[in-house]
């Protein structure tokens, strides 16, 4: 799987990632940290990539779009450093990869986490 990651993660993720055998990118690094949503979300739509935020903005842009791709993990209210937060991706990783490659927003929470299968309205 290839992950894309929102401006509010730390790069090091990057690194953690491929630890599982994952690739990621962060938006920097494409020149897309000015980018808007909707642009990060329709690049990630058009490279086949998951996106992994903590901007509740793109659950939004699924509903609107109501799209099947990209799935989405959501963070929320849970620590965002990487060392704290790649335990939770681990996690999802593990449990929940079908879901991300058939299109899913997944929302991570520090006692839960939901899933959404995409898209949201057929």
């Amino acid at each position: 799987m290839h992950f894309l990651l929102d401006n509010n993660l730390s790069p090091k993720l990057i690194e953690l990632l491929s630890e599982f055998n994952h690739q990621a990118t962060h938006v920097y690094d494409l020149g897309l940290s000015r980018a808007s949503d909707k642009e990060i979300f329709q690049y990630a739509k058009e490279n086949s990539m998951i996106i992994i935020s903590a901007d509740t903005d793109f659950g939004y842009i699924l509903s609107e779009w109501n799209s099947t791709k990209p799935s989405i993990i959501l963070a929320r209210y849970i620590s965002l450093t990487p060392e704290i937060f790649i335990k939770y991706l681990e996690r999802i990783l593990q449990d929940f990869e079908e879901e991300l490659i058939t299109g899913s927003l997944i929302v991570i929470q520090p006692d839960k986490v939901r899933i959404r299968s995409l898209p949201f309205y057929q």
